[in-house]
């Protein structure tokens, strides 16, 4: 069911211009439709702030025919910004004392830039403890995105990740673990999901706080973990809302930073995300880069127009589908007053009756 453009803010229009369906409050209100209020804790860096508004609204947009989903991004005050992102967030987003205030049905927890070695010493650690614990008393289910999961899976079970040797960066083959649990119910039992991170909490790690594992790469290591309960808190460790070009992005700056001498190897591609003619065309533009850094011509510009026919996305449908069957869950076990996180009779501590 659509979304509800609350405000003016600059997704709503981009993702109309998209074909996504996006109501006005006026027209939501002729709708004997019951609304949905999920929260996104936005805490990704400036220049993927709107982007990532973006790639989290359309999966709940196009997830689920149930509901008027109303969105309601916030983010933290403790996290650096620069000027035109502060204005964005000082025009569209809410304050989290509002937030609390209204209540939420579900929440959805952004990554984050990291630049300490342990994330108990990120200026986000404090304030992000903050809004998930008052979640865990007033919000149905929790969704956390990558780095936010290793957070949550750090302050509230003592699991601490481990750096991988390498980047794990591409788009891997996974499998579902237990299709008894209603999150992957009537989804693939094997999809793709992009990663792009440097640090991993494995399965055994998981297992060993007593939690879920419900989606695992043999490659790429877990994908999608739940709380004990089942549904309290679900943990993405891949990135399923990711655009076809987001690793491309994230390459073209990596090539970038080699570039302006930011570090000291050329970046290897994206692991399975690149075809053999897309290829050929960076192994190309590789080899004029470099002549162009030793002094023999001009650097040539990016080649990412050559490509992006060439890229396609085989993750999208069962990412949209897995949060659709949250929201579902949201749906059934919430109540309709906004500062309660169930309908009465249902059990906090079991509130699927999955567990048992």
């Amino acid at each position: 069911m659509p979304i509800v453009a609350q405000n003016d803010l600059p997704s709503f229009a981009r993702l109309r211009r998209e074909g996504m369906t996006v109501l006005t409050p006026e027209r939501a209100k002729h709708q004997d439709i019951r609304e949905l209020h999920f929260g996104l804790l936005n805490m990704m860096p400036d220049a993927a702030m709107e982007a990532t508004e973006r790639q989290f609204f359309r999966l709940v947009g196009e997830s689920n025919p149930i509901a008027q989903f109303f969105l309601h991004p916030f983010t933290l005050d403790e996290i650096e910004r620069g000027d035109k992102a502060r204005a964005h967030v000082a025009r569209y987003y809410e304050r989290f004392e509002d937030v609390q205030a209204n209540g939420l049905d579900g929440l959805i927890i952004t990554g984050a830039n990291v630049t300490q070695p342990d994330l108990s010493r990120e200026p986000f650690w404090e304030p992000l403890k903050r809004v998930y614990d008052w979640a865990q008393t007033n919000v149905t289910s929790v969704l956390c995105s990558c780095l936010a999961s290793h957070a949550v899976l750090q302050f509230e079970h003592g699991i601490h990740r481990r750096h991988l040797s390498q980047k794990r960066w591409g788009v891997f083959g996974h499998r579902v673990l237990d299709q008894s649990h209603p999150l992957v119910n009537d989804v693939n039992t094997r999809f793709d999901v992009p990663h792009s991170r440097f640090n991993d909490v494995s399965r055994e790690q998981i297992e060993q706080a007593g939690l879920h594992v419900l989606v695992e790469s043999e490659v790429a290591g877990v994908h999608l973990a739940v709380s004990r309960d089942g549904l309290r808190t679900v943990y993405f460790q891949g990135h399923p809302e990711f655009d076809n070009i987001s690793l491309l992005k994230e390459y073209k700056r990596e090539v970038g930073r080699y570039c302006n001498g930011l570090r000291a190897d050329y970046p290897p591609f994206p692991e399975h995300y690149f075809d053999m003619t897309s290829a050929a065309v960076f192994d190309e533009y590789r080899e004029r880069l470099q002549s162009a850094m030793s002094g023999q011509g001009a650097v040539p510009t990016f080649p990412e127009a050559l490509v992006l026919d060439s890229i396609h996305n085989t993750w999208h449908d069962t990412g949209e589908a897995v949060v659709g069957n949250w929201i579902g869950l949201v749906y059934q076990v919430t109540g309709s007053e906004r500062d309660k996180p169930f309908m009465p009779g249902v059990d906090p501590s079991d509130p699927l009756g999955w567990s048992r």
